[in-house]
């Protein structure tokens, strides 16, 4: 190479050292992080292949994907702080804000006080994992199957296949019923309710009969008696197909019985009377 040339290559260097050395440093922890997830997601379940001869557990799988979310944030924030440290302006920045670090600790504490908090509650979920990928949750007026765990929050998949986030710190402080925690399938619970004055012993009765299930008085209240009809253990994805038509069952009996009147809403309750 003529010596112009190596001059001018040294002259661009020199130029631009610190941005090449920033955009290397981001390209480097990127490009490790993502071999880094993809090493770490084949060898969990080469390892689960191996000695369990079986698939990851839900509980395994949870975990490993939140380690691996962790270990990727990680390297790439460990690449951008190396990137920034090459300029001059920055790093004295951050000299004079280590200088009064218990204000700088404050005021980043009180911007990223939501983001910290969805962290941690990840970082808990992962550990205690009251929810795993796959399982089926009730969360407030949410149904659905747990498809991620991310680092500040869970992604639900409804039966309508639509996605529900959730910021974790609301899961690990709210209250929310697993289906499938203890196993993986669910039983059928269905309410009918029957018009005041109905014989509700009767109906107990005629429910039994044709659903061949445990048929009890849920709530007798003045405008209407409950009846709690049971059913057989059903995968959580069927669960709502399944209740439907056991109440349809239900309903066409009781009307074929004369036990059921008129159907209507009443008062926001939503039973029929």
């Amino acid at each position: 190479m003529p010596v112009a040339e190596l001059g001018t290559v040294s002259d661009f260097w020199e130029a631009n050292d610190q941005w090449l050395t920033a955009v290397a440093s981001i390209g480097v922890a990127i490009a490790t992080a993502v071999v880094l997830d993809r090493t770490l997601f084949r060898r969990g379940r080469g390892l689960a292949q191996t000695v369990l001869r079986t698939e990851l557990s839900p509980e395994a799988d949870t975990r490993l994907l939140f380690v691996r979310r962790l270990v990727y944030a990680a390297i790439i924030a460990l690449g951008i702080a190396v990137a920034l440290s090459q300029f001059t302006g920055i790093n004295r920045l951050a000299a004079s804000l280590l200088a009064s670090g218990a204000i700088a600790a404050a005021i980043i504490g009180f911007a990223a006080r939501q983001t910290l908090a969805n962290l941690v509650a990840g970082i808990m979920l992962a550990i205690t994992q009251p929810i795993r990928v796959g399982d089926w949750v009730w969360f407030e007026d949410q149904y659905g199957a747990v498809e991620d765990v991310r680092l500040n929050f869970t992604i639900l998949r409804t039966g309508g296949d639509q996605r529900v986030v959730i910021p974790n710190e609301r899961l690990a402080s709210g209250i929310l019923r697993n289906d499938t925690l203890g196993s993986g399938s669910v039983a059928l619970d269905v309410s009918v309710w029957l018009p005041p004055g109905a014989d509700a012993a009767r109906a107990v009765e005629v429910l039994q009969a044709e659903t061949g299930q445990e048929v009890t008085v849920a709530e007798a209240l003045p405008w209407g008696t409950r009846l709690a009809v049971g059913g057989e253990q059903t995968p959580p994805p069927e669960r709502a197909a399944r209740e439907a038509a056991l109440r349809l069952q239900c309903l066409r009996r009781l009307q074929a019985e004369g036990l059921s009147g008129a159907h209507e809403e009443v008062a926001g309750k939503g039973f029929s009377r």
